[in-house]
């Protein structure tokens, strides 16, 4: 098992939200084994809690010392009723894990006002797999833990099917599954592009405000992010609609359908621009430096990948596929510098030599994704 970089308090309540297939389960089972775990995808404990949320107290022995670990919350949002009851009057710890808060807050919950902080997991990062980290597998397997192994495909696959069926379908999120599985792969097309809601609705044969229903739901379930542009102190027109991203770069290329004018430099370039992008997600939060993440479009076509933007002060970061690094791949990030001169510049390609041009920094994919806090 790989050491993760999640370090919540020993001794305080919170809940720890993530995508299934993060690791949360294992996380939580090694670093509390003495915890009491209920689980909530266990039928018969789901279907008592279900009809009694205050036999909650029952199943938790008197004077346990313990965590109290109720895994998938979500499924019965009543229960943060009596889980802020025992906090109060008993000071019971409890973890409260689930791949989304949606439901939780749709029924009006609000997280027990305070009294639990909120972490989330991610798919592996690279320095949490050291030497294990291999760039070209990661691109077409993802970074999901059960996806290091040979059969990523066919876990892929499952994956796919398992939210469609266990988040999507029972949790009531959408009646037609139809829809929603052709609105995936249309979003596929969309993955690393800006936004355009009514092609993606054209291509789905799906009414566009389901279409923006539907990228809601991914943004809830934490399987997909909306990357707004950047456009502080904005001295150029720019494009106004967010980036999309599935949340894993094995995902992404397991939703996305391909035929024969699809080329492998096209599909893993946007594959590590993903990889990038959950790297600076993930590494943003757990280690709170409170960035922003934009992304960087002049209605003239200038792009940066990504922009950073927080107390720290303003990262860009422009990622490429390639292996050999040319003067011309600067060309976006030398005009993101005429207007916000104090950024620190950035271009990671796949390569394996460093280089410094003027004011921007040219660093190996590989080397970077392991000793990102360093670089933010």
């Amino acid at each position: 098992m790989y050491h993760r970089l999640l370090n919540p308090p020993q001794s305080q309540s919170f809940f720890l939200f993530g995508p299934r297939g993060t690791g949360k389960t294992t996380w939580v089972k090694s670093h509390y084994p003495l915890a009491l775990y209920i689980d909530l995808l266990e039928s018969a404990t789901y279907k008592d809690l279900l009809a009694a949320p205050q036999r909650l107290e029952t199943m938790i022995p008197p004077d346990f010392s313990h965590p109290v670990v109720l895994d998938e919350v979500q499924r019965i949002p009543e229960l943060l009723n009596e889980v802020h009851r025992l906090i109060e009057n008993k000071r019971i710890n409890f973890i409260l894990t689930g791949s989304s808060a949606r439901k939780l807050l749709r029924k009006g919950h609000d997280l027990l006002a305070g009294r639990a902080f909120t972490y989330h997991m991610f798919p592996l990062l690279a320095i949490e797999m050291g030497q294990d980290f291999d760039l070209s597998r990661a691109i077409k397997s993802g970074m999901l833990p059960l996806a290091q192994d040979q059969n990523y495909q066919q876990f892929l696959k499952s994956y796919i099917q398992t939210y469609l069926d266990q988040e999507i379908l029972q949790e009531g999120l959408t009646r037609n599954l139809s829809a929603f599985s052709r609105f995936l792969e249309a979003a596929s097309f969309s993955q690393g592009q800006v936004l355009n809601v009514s092609s993606i609705s054209r291509e789905a044969a799906i009414e566009r405000t389901v279409v923006i229903g539907y990228f809601n739901i991914l943004k809830d379930l934490l399987i997909g992010y909306l990357i707004p542009p950047f456009s502080k102190r904005a001295k150029r027109r720019l494009v106004t609609h967010p980036k999309f991203y599935f949340f894993d770069a094995g995902l992404y290329q397991a939703i996305r359908p391909t035929g024969p004018l699809d080329t492998p430099s096209e599909i893993g370039g946007v594959g590590v621009e993903t990889l990038v992008c959950q790297h600076l997600m993930a590494t943003n939060e757990l280690l709170n430096l409170n960035y922003s993440l934009y992304y960087y479009r002049t209605a003239s076509g200038v792009e940066v990948d990504f922009v950073l933007y927080g107390q720290r002060g303003i990262v860009a970061i422009e990622v490429k596929n390639n292996s050999t690094f040319k003067p011309e791949m600067l060309s976006s990030l030398k005009r993101f510098a005429l207007d916000y001169p104090e950024a620190k510049l950035y271009l990671f390609y796949a390569g394996q030599k460093k280089y410094f041009v003027g004011k921007i920094t040219v660093l190996p994919l590989t080397e970077v994704l392991k000793d990102l806090v360093n670089i933010l």
